[in-house]
């Protein structure tokens, strides 16, 4: 009797997230073959990006700057920027709470310089407390926030190089 019920369950609930056009995350389909991303060596976003973009067995990722015009297109990286703030201080001057930022800024073309995505400018920000007694954890937890903010900003490219219909 349990196992009817929970199977009409999970039916109905198949049906109901089908209904809702719930989709689960799949492998973006671009409207470009090959693609040149113009971002500096050493870069983490760029590196992991470019890993993304090679991970799509459809797409061809050029690496040598001197394929960058055989490429269907450019992605030029203009800004990847991490920053640290204070956000609060105890009374005595300690700093309490930091805040981190991930700007990074891009734009998609052709060979031919024409423009299919335009200035696009990202940015997200995390807020850490901090504690001096535990320095080297708070460091830790700081590094695994970027790690995190940068892989939510290469899958927020990915949908809108994805988003890009014709060349």
């Amino acid at each position: 009797m349990q196992r009817r019920l929970l199977l009409s369950l999970a039916g109905a609930g198949a049906l109901l997230t089908s209904g809702c056009g719930f989709r689960m995350r799949r492998t973006p389909n671009f409207a470009f073959e090959s693609i040149y991303v113009n971002a500096p060596e050493g870069s983490g976003l760029g590196d992991e990006l470019r890993r993304a973009l090679t991970a799509n067995s459809a797409l061809r990722v050029l690496t040598n700057p001197q394929q960058m015009l055989q490429a269907d297109v450019i992605l030029d990286v203009l800004a990847d920027r991490r920053e640290k703030t204070v956000l609060g201080t105890s009374s005595a001057g300690q700093v309490r709470e930091f805040q981190l930022r991930v700007l990074f800024s891009f734009r998609l073309r052709t060979p031919q310089d024409k423009e299919l995505i335009e200035l696009a400018e990202l940015q997200l920000q995390r807020d850490i407390s901090y504690n001096e007694t535990v320095a080297l954890a708070k460091e830790n937890e700081e590094a695994l926030l970027y790690r995190d903010m940068q892989s939510d900003l290469v899958q927020q490219v990915m949908r809108r190089l994805s988003s890009v219909r014709a060349l």
